[in-house]
């Protein structure tokens, strides 16, 4: 396996200036763009003084995300981790329950199902998505898992497993619906983690459709941004609306009285976030077409000098949130992550793991061998909406 040159290795940096058109100064691994009315719909808010929970931007930002994505409907929350953590909690998720997902995903995911006061299942991803595999779901239930009474327990332990989470990693799909069909056969219930995929479809439908609940983000770093936020979809019109009455710490509507009627979350979204969301969602098409070409112009450059682009898998059609690199071996990677960064180009390596991480490191895995693979060869570099 030959080794890359510097003279390569120094032509990078300077290849990604050229096409963000930006000879000097920091490049962002991925930095928002703000192109359209968001300083109108602000200012709107501002002089509405609707700047927190109630307010017109709430209720159009939310049904703008469901008819782009063709949920039955959204339910907008402060950020994506509690969106996920509310997901869970409504799938029935609870304290002493097993929920699978991967080891290779921000550590959202893992920490949104630990506020349930449920146990990680850490399971290996498919080199081809980087997503968590159906394969291992699958080999791995088979090995451990039994039913009971309809529900799926683990012999091992004796809790129920009674989530699956499954991350789209860096906005390509996995292959959501085998998911489905494994988690279906043992009656688990399947929440998607879309935090990064707004705007990716598998088999031309929107992911975080698919599974019971599907989770958004719109972070700062996201494909568009409400400076924090995340989203629900729902198949389930009834489900959603106990979602939203929830997150605003379930009081009953009335004119002056306070009455809650469950125990409840302030998860709402502020209406200010909101009016920044409307203006990016106007934008969405747009930016991804954007996207899309950069990914184009990094696949066609780093296949002439024999560096894998990460690709959109097949039967996907990709966001591009984050393009990534997959290197030959583990010392080309930190070399490459060293000659971008000190010339002022960021770049990153994957997330660790979370079976390596103390707080995680007794939960169950599997031999999680293309996760470990990954982790030693992926870069992640700049991605941002160009100017």
């Amino acid at each position: 396996m030959s080794k890359m040159s510097d003279s390569r290795l120094n032509e990078i940096p300077a290849f990604i200036r050229k096409i963000f058109n930006q000879p000097e100064g920091y490049i962002a691994l991925h930095e928002p763009r703000f192109t359209g009315n968001e300083k109108k719909y602000l200012s709107e808010c501002i002089d509405s003084t609707f700047v927190s929970s109630v307010g017109k931007y709430v209720d159009r930002f939310e049904e703008m995300v469901a008819t782009f994505t063709g949920a039955f409907r959204s339910v907008a929350c402060v950020n994506g981790t509690s969106a996920l953590h509310l997901a869970l909690a409504l799938s029935g998720v609870e304290a002493g329950d097993e929920v699978i997902t991967q080891s290779l995903t921000f550590i959202a995911t893992a920490n949104a199902i630990s506020y349930c006061k449920a146990h990680p299942v850490f399971l290996d991803v498919d080199r081809e998505t980087m997503g968590l595999s159906p394969t291992a779901v699958e080999e791995w239930l088979i090995n451990n898992a039994e039913m009971r009474g309809g529900n799926c327990f683990n012999k091992k332990t004796s809790r129920r497993i009674k989530a699956c989470v499954p991350m789209h990693t860096f906005g390509h799909p996995v292959k959501i619906d085998e998911l489905v069909a494994v988690c279906d056969k043992h009656n688990i219930e399947l929440v998607e983690d879309a935090a990064e995929r707004l705007g990716s479809f598998y088999k031309g439908r929107h992911t975080g459709t698919f599974g019971k609940i599907g989770v958004l983000s719109f972070n700062g770093n996201k494909t568009i941004t409400t400076g924090g936020g995340g989203m629900l979809l729902f198949q389930d019109v009834e489900l959603a609306r106990h979602a939203k009455h929830i997150t605003n710490q379930a009081k009953i509507p009335h004119a002056w009285e306070y009455v809650h009627d469950h125990i409840g979350y302030n998860y709402r979204m502020p209406n200010i976030n909101a009016a920044l969301g409307c203006a990016q969602m106007e934008k969405l098409e747009e930016f991804i077409k954007n996207k899309r070409e950069l990914a184009h112009i990094y696949r066609n450059y780093f296949q002439q000098i024999e560096v894998e682009f990460f690709a959109e898998p097949q039967d996907c059609q990709s966001n591009y949130w984050l393009n990534a690199l997959i290197m030959k071996v583990k010392n080309e990677r930190d070399e490459l992550l060293k000659s971008t960064n000190s010339n002022g180009v960021m770049t990153r390596p994957v997330w660790s793991p979370m079976h390596r991480l103390a707080m995680f490191s007794n939960c169950q895995t599997d031999h999680l061998t293309n996760t470990q693979w990954l982790e030693e060869r992926v870069i992640n570099i700049p991605s941002s909406v160009r100017r």
